[in-house]
């Protein structure tokens, strides 16, 4: 079954604003859902799958499938690290009868609504603060002090592009932001959406 809205969720921010955690929630939550895979040439973190998490790619394999054409978007987010959105993802998705949601860049993000316009929702998470933000990276324990510094300085980079999306949520309290990503996905899809 395939529907013939073909909408696109976007989910944008800076490393540790919470955007995989919302993602994760606007999935169980909604059933019509489906998250789109990204392509990656970066190692696998922890307990990540290719297939399940991103789809591991060595750096040959995909700069081919950008000669071919076969990415949305995709951006060299770091020195020899690219992110993509293989075209494949969604026509999987949108085949399903499902709406892809795309955990992205915000480079990538702003790439996708350029090309998708009226037919993608794009959400920017920000994050209550750079502080914050800091915190958060070093919690997580998955990364090393030059890498949080790395991600820290494209923070503030990456907020300036804010007002380039759909809509702002503001993780300040986890759960407050969920609900308001919920809320702006129902208003874009249709109430319908939920049943």
């Amino acid at each position: 079954m395939s529907t013939s809205l073909e909408k696109v969720i976007i989910l944008a921010a800076p490393s540790g604003a919470g955007k995989t955690t919302i993602t994760q929630y606007l999935l169980k939550r909604f059933p019509r859902l489906a998250f789109s895979i990204s392509a990656t040439t970066r190692a696998p973190r922890g307990a990540e799958q290719d297939g399940v998490e991103y789809h591991f790619l060595s750096l040959a394999k995909f700069e081919g499938l950008i000669y071919d054409n076969a990415f949305l978007e995709y951006e060299q987010v770091y020195e020899g690290v690219y992110y993509g959105t293989l075209k494949s993802e969604l026509a999987r998705i949108w085949a399903l009868g499902k709406v892809p949601v795309l955990d992205i860049d915000v480079k990538g993000a702003i790439h996708v609504q350029q090309q998708l316009g009226d037919q993608c929702l794009s959400v920017f998470i920000m994050p209550p603060s750079i502080e914050t933000l800091k915190e958060r990276l070093l919690n997580r324990q998955t990364e090393t002090a030059q890498s949080i510094q790395t991600r820290i300085d494209k923070a503030a980079y990456e907020i300036s592009f804010s007002n380039q999306f759909n809509a702002i949520v503001k993780n300040e309290v986890l759960a407050t932001a969920c609900e308001e990503a919920a809320e702006l996905l129902i208003h874009f899809l249709g109430p319908e959406f939920t049943k």
